[in-house]
């Protein structure tokens, strides 16, 4: 017997993340932006250049960043 998360083609993280959204929008208004604050994620990266961090730089800020860049080289 397959669960139906899986059954539906999901992955159990993307379950557990469509799962938890459910519950945040199902909760009254202030408890429900205080959830929604802990459901968001900001994931940070240093690049290390000869045993030196450097600066803490968000993922999607350098992503965006990239894509663009790509975006006028391509042009």
């Amino acid at each position: 017997m397959a669960f139906a998360w899986k059954a539906s083609g999901l992955t159990y993280n993307k379950y557990l993340s469509v799962a938890a959204r459910v519950v945040r929008r199902s909760l009254k208004d202030d408890k429900r932006l205080a959830a929604e604050r802990r459901g968001e994620m900001e994931l940070r990266f240093a690049k290390w250049n000869n045993g030196k961090q450097g600066d803490n730089k968000s993922v999607a800020d350098a992503n965006a960043a990239s894509m663009a860049e790509a975006g006028t080289q391509s042009s």
